[in-house]
C-alpha cells in the first residue's frame, strides 16, 4: 500500500572525482554519524580501529541542517548500509533551538501544550552510493491517512529515526519515536521503498510500555545471527537503556529485565555495532547528563554480560577522541579502507 504526501528530492553538489569501485569484502574501518546541540546539523567521524576517532571537516557539518530540514536543523542521525551496498541516512528533521537561532518567533514550531517538547511532524531520508554524493527526501507524517490507533494530523513527535533490513519482506524498515499529541511516546514501524523517498506501508506499533505508562524512545535494531536485538530507552524510572529480542523484526519482543550498561545518570540513544576482528558487540549511549556531555561504552559477545569500557577521553578508557567534543546521538557502521580513504580525501581536503 503506498502512502500519498509531499516529499521533495534534489541532489547535493559535491563532486568527488576519480573513485574507484568499493571492494565490500573487507570492511575493516569505521563511520559514526551524529549531531550537535550548536549547530544542528551532520557530523561524521571515522576510526581504523574502533577506538580512536576523528571528525571529518575539522567538525564543521558535513551537510548543513538548514539546507535539508523543514525546521532548519537535524538531530538524531542513523546511518545504514543496504544489502544493496547502498547507505541509509535517517534523521529527526527537528531544531530544537529554532527560536534562539532566527528560525521561528515561538519555542517550538506547534503550541507545546498541545503538541509537547520538541514537537515535529517530520523526517530526513538520504541515500547514497559513495557516502558523498546524497539524494534527500523529506516525509511529512501529518499528512498520512489517519489510522484507527493514530491520527497522523496530531503527531506530537517523529524522532530517532532507524534503518533495518526485514530478511522476511525483503524490505527496508523504517522505525522511529512518534506520539499522538501529548501522549506517552511509543514505537512505529513502516516499510520504506527500494529508492528510500516513500513509505510502502502503514505506520504499525513495534513496541509501548505497559498500557503506555511511561515512555519509551529511541529504537536501535541489529540483527546478530537468527536473533533481532532491540535496544531502546524506557523513562520507567528515568531515562535507560534496556533490550528486548525477537526471531521476527517486528516482533512481538521479549524484554531482558537484566540488562544493565551500569551508567546510574540519565542516558539515551543506544546504538549497537560489531568490532570487525573479533565477536565483541559494542552498545554505545548518549549520556546528556554529563558535563560536559559525552559517549559511554559497553561490550558484549553474548548480549547476557555487558563490560563497560568507559566514556571518550577517560584515563581508563580505551575510546578516544581527536578533534571533537560534545557530540549527541551517535551511530556507527563499519565501512572499508578504500571508503575511508574516500571520505578523508574528500572532507579533510
Amino acid at each position: 500500500m503506498k502512502l500519498s504526501f509531499s516529499i521533495a528530492t534534489i541532489m547535493l553538489a559535491a563532486t568527488f572525482q576519480g573513485m574507484a569501485q568499493t571492494d565490500l569484502s573487507t570492511q575493516d574501518a569505521y563511520l559514526m554519524v551524529y549531531h550537535k546541540d550548536p549547530d544542528h546539523g551532520l557530523h561524521m567521524a571515522v576510526s581504523k580501529d574502533g577506538y580512536t576517532w576523528s571528525a571529518l571537516n575539522d567538525d564543521k557539518p558535513v551537510i548543513a541542517g538548514d539546507t535539508i530540514a523543514e525546521q532548519h536543523g537535524i538531530r538524531d542521525p542513523h546511518i545504514f548500509r543496504g544489502p544493496d551496498g547502498s547507505f541509509y541516512l535517517s534523521m529527526t528533521d527537528l531544531h530544537v533551538f529554532g527560536q534562539r537561532d532566527g528560525y521561528r518567533d515561538t519555542e517550538w514550531e506547534r503550541d507545546g501544550k498541545k503538541y509537547g517538547w520538541g514537537n515535529n511532524r517530520g523526517l530526513v531520508l538520504m541515500k547514497s552510493e559513495d557516502l558523498i554524493n546524497w539524494k534527500r527526501t523529506n516525509i511529512d507524517f501529518s499528512k498520512l491517512p489517519q489510522q484507527p490507533d493514530m491520527d497522523w494530523s496530531e503527531v506530537g513527535c517523529v524522532w530517532a529515526p532507524e534503518t533495518v533490513y526485514d530478511d522476511e519482506t525483503g524490505k527496508l524498515m523504517l522505525h522511529f519515536t512518534t506520539r499522538q499529541g501529548v501522549d506517552k511516546n511509543i514505537i512505529y514501524y513502516a516499510y520504506v521503498n527500494d529508492d528510500y523517498n516513500e513509505l510502502i506501508s502503514t505506520p504499525q506499533l513495534l513496541a509501548e510500555a505497559p498500557e503506555r505508562a511511561y515512555n519509551i524512545i529511541d529504537s536501535d535494531i541489529i540483527k546478530v545471527g537468527d536473533t533481532y536485538h532491540l535496544f531502546y530507552v524506557s523513562h520507567e524510572n528515568g531515562a535507560t537503556p534496556k533490550h528486548a529480542t525477537s526471531q521476527k523484526l517486528t516482533g512481538p519482543y521479549t524484554f531482558d529485565d537484566n540488562y544493565s550498561d551500569g551508567e546510574r545518570q540519565g542516558h539515551e540513544a543506544p546504538n549497537c555495532w560489531k568490532r570487525h576482528d573479533s565477536d565483541t558487540y559494542v552498545v554505545m549511549f548518549d549520556n546528556y547528563r554529563r558535563s560536559p556531555m559525552n559517549f559511554g561504552f559497553v561490550e558484549t559477545t553474548d548480549f547476557i554480560n555487558y563490560k563497560p569500557i568507559g566514556y571518550f577521553d577517560e584515563p581508563n578508557s580505551p575510546m578516544k577522541r581527536t578533534n571533537f567534543s560534545e557530540q549527541k546521538h551517535g551511530a556507527v557502521i563499519n565501512i572499508t579502507t578504500e571508503e575511508l580513504r574516500r571520505l578523508e580525501q574528500f572532507w579533510n581536503n
